[in-house]
């Protein structure tokens, strides 16, 4: 089933976002009122507990079933050297995901998540944005369907990740037509690149984002324009989780680009979604902050693939058991508060 037939039908979904359970929240902190600790004594762990119980509508909520799925896609600005490994290395990589062999598959397998790949069309990489827009109406539509398409209905929780040689370079280009600022702002060292590439990668995303400027009016052409297909596959996906009221772990810096477009418009778009970690690429902290997300983690890591979020989700993990599996005053004959 197509979710997004057209740009309107995109632009309907994100204009009519549905809320968390305001009962089960109740009932969540209710419960935490009654386990045998201190209040707040649990930090963010009781939050992230509320959290999951308004999305859910289970006041004592579950992340048995937590589904990641890395997107991947190639960019036509890879061409200008704004990287420093060349674009056959994401169809190398999407190999190394299906055999089991990256960090994603081991990170997952640690907190018990399924994990899918979702190759888009790697041998069709999107044009150069700093010479036209990135993809045609149909095939931004098809990257969003096809995010969709990724995410299982049943599933507790969601963890989006990507790859794709060169896609910081159209991330920051969302960012800065999202909110503002300069190349400079935006666009960090990525894998690795050098004081030259670096350089171009700048021009690349100044010129991107005045080329299109007149043509950003929406979410969905400030993705079709500055975007990618796996970047745009994370849009959708994040989306369609938040239709079905499915929580979503956010990755790192390119995932969180991904609906900057989509937060520019609608900023209770983040609203169903934990920032699971600060990248160490250098623009991560300034796009939480845009957001008006905290991040659950800092640990340097900037590797992508949801590889951050897939360590995060043991702290969610955490956070239900202790509100599921503690026990209440009455149920351990202790004293509460009087």
């Amino acid at each position: 089933m197509t979710l997004f037939a057209d740009p309107a039908a995109f632009a309907a979904a994100l204009y009519s976002l549905p809320a968390p359970d305001p009962a089960a929240r109740k009932a969540a902190a209710q419960r935490q009122a009654e386990l045998t600790k201190p209040a707040g004594s649990l930090g963010r762990l009781e939050e992230i507990a509320l959290f999951m119980a308004g999305w859910q509508g289970n006041g004592r909520p579950r992340a048995d079933r937590i589904a990641a799925a890395i997107f991947a896609g190639n960019h036509g600005c890879a061409a200008q050297g704004v990287s420093a490994f060349p674009p056959e290395v994401t169809a190398q990589m999407v190999a190394n995901f299906e055999a089991g062999g990256a960090a994603i598959n081991a990170l997952t397998h640690a907190c018990g998540a399924s994990l899918s790949v979702v190759a888009l069309d790697l041998d069709r990489p999107t044009a150069d944005i700093s010479r036209a827009p990135a993809m045609t109406e149909r095939e931004c539509l098809d990257a969003l369907n096809r995010g969709a398409a990724a995410v299982p209905d049943d599933c507790q929780l969601f963890i989006p990740g990507e790859m794709g040689i060169a896609n910081t370079t159209p991330a920051a280009a969302l960012c800065m037509a999202a909110f503002g600022g300069s190349a400079a702002d935006w666009a960090g060292r990525g894998t690795g690149i050098d004081d030259a590439a670096l350089a171009a990668k700048r021009r690349v995303i100044e010129t991107a984002v005045h080329l299109h400027g007149l043509h950003r009016a929406t979410a969905f052409e400030t993705l079709r324009r500055l975007g990618g297909r796996e970047i745009a596959a994370i849009a959708g996906a994040v989306l369609a989780a938040r239709l079905r009221r499915i929580p979503v772990l956010l990755d790192g810096f390119i995932v969180c680009a991904a609906i900057a477009p989509l937060a520019r418009d609608v900023p209770g778009i983040v609203d169903h979604c934990l920032a699971a970690h600060q990248s160490a690429e250098a623009a991560h902290g300034r796009l939480l902050a845009a957001l008006r997300l905290a991040p659950l983690l800092t640990l340097d890591m900037r590797l992508g693939e949801g590889s951050g979020a897939a360590v995060a989700a043991q702290i969610v993990h955490s956070a239900l058991a202790a509100h599921n599996r503690m026990a209440t005053f009455a149920e351990a004959a202790v004293a509460g508060v009087s």
